[in-house]
């Protein structure tokens, strides 16, 4: 995969990402939220020309799902599925906690 690919975020995941921000500037400091935002946004910006970087999830990877792939900024994960010409986020998540009834819920409706 190589080009330019247009990458999409939707509702649910674009809520992750302000409720992570949120998060952090209530219990840590403005400029950390802020420091984060920036980081998940540029992996979200990256996707559009490299698309394939990450690895499936483990999760879905036990149970033989491997249309989704993610990547990491310690300890947030970025949960996607490249499609055609675009690169859907579905998931924006705290990687301390459990995901798979995350992951089962969001993408295996």
């Amino acid at each position: 995969m190589s080009g330019s690919y247009r990458v999409l975020l939707v509702k649910k995941a674009e809520q992750d990402l302000a409720e992570i921000v949120a998060w952090i500037a209530e219990h840590d400091s403005p400029g950390h939220a802020d420091h984060v935002l920036g980081q998940l946004l540029e992996i979200c910006s990256r996707l559009e020309t490299q698309p394939a970087r990450g690895r499936v999830p483990p999760e879905l990877a036990a149970i033989g799902v491997k249309d989704y792939r993610e990547v990491r900024f310690k300890p947030y994960r970025v949960i996607y599925q490249p499609s055609g010409r675009k690169v859907v986020v579905h998931v924006i998540a705290d990687g301390r906690r459990s995901l798979q009834n995350l992951l089962e819920h969001r993408l295996l409706r």
